[in-house]
């Protein structure tokens, strides 16, 4: 047992030593995070997702997140879907809810690794409601023009196809966070995909969607996501099971089934 013993100490050594404390544990935390974060096994958590006004990626706080050893926690009672690009039977017994980042490599990661696999066996088949819900993190400059060009062509019925070629083309660029290539290069993805240019631009130049997009954020910090991709997967009758990371399709197959044999 170690002696309890009074050292008095002057106040500015006092402010000395913890000022060095404080700058190493800063050094170190940082050095340990990027280890973590090169290694792709998730982000490190450095802040609490706070804030109910302002614009989404200024109350962004969350890490992108890669297999960071947490396949599913408790989620969610119910999530508000209204407005939000979706793909399969709309009448599908569960949802499969991602929140996600445009520019997020570990987001990109689950688009090349897991979501055919998930489209297929669960989307296509009519078990899965597929719902996108943008969560756009400040320190990515462009998830927010990403998610407004999804938006705006979800307008002209085309979600699917920019949110394919955005990840595809930032896939073509190598590993790991993609600079955002620019307005005008989006302008052309758009265009490739075959969208009304003139109503696209408008649509995109506008920031048409930001409330929408900012309503999405919010919906993702009430549900608890706290890095990107999340997935909330059940129903508003059942609750959700919140999977974070860009866990094998195994995982979020296994949450999948479990939630399906509840309703």
């Amino acid at each position: 047992m170690v002696e309890d013993k009074t050292v008095t100490i002057s106040k500015s050594s006092y402010n000395k030593m913890l000022s060095g404390l404080v700058v190493a544990i800063v050094l170190v935390s940082f050095a340990f995070g990027f280890i973590l974060g090169g290694a792709g096994v998730g982000g490190i958590f450095t802040g609490q997702v706070t804030g109910t006004t302002g614009t989404a990626g200024n109350n962004a706080a969350a890490p992108d997140n890669g297999d960071n050893g947490v396949p599913s926690d408790s989620g969610p009672s119910t999530i508000d879907i209204s407005g939000d690009p979706a793909l399969g039977d709309e009448n599908a017994k569960i949802r499969l809810i991602e929140f996600s980042d445009f520019q997020c490599p570990f987001c990109r990661r689950h688009y090349v690794q897991s979501y055919e696999q998930i489209k297929t066996n669960y989307i296509d088949t009519g078990k899965a409601l597929f719902v996108f819900m943008n969560f756009p993190l400040s320190f990515h400059e462009g998830a927010e023009p990403f998610a407004n060009a999804a938006e705006c062509a979800n307008e002209q019925g085309k979600w699917e196809e920019m949110h394919d070629k955005m990840f595809d083309e930032q896939q073509l660029e190598g590993s790991g966070t993609v600079p955002y290539p620019g307005d005008a290069v989006v302008k052309q993805w758009a265009a490739d995909i075959g969208l009304n240019a003139v109503q696209f631009n408008s649509c995109f130049d506008s920031k048409k969607y930001q409330s929408e997009i900012d309503q999405d954020f919010q919906a993702g910090v009430a549900a608890g996501v706290s890095g990107t991709p999340s997935f909330a997967i059940g129903n508003d009758d059942i609750g959700y099971e919140l999977v974070v990371g860009a866990q094998p399709y195994s995982v979020i197959s296994q949450v999948i089934e479990s939630q399906l044999t509840k309703v």
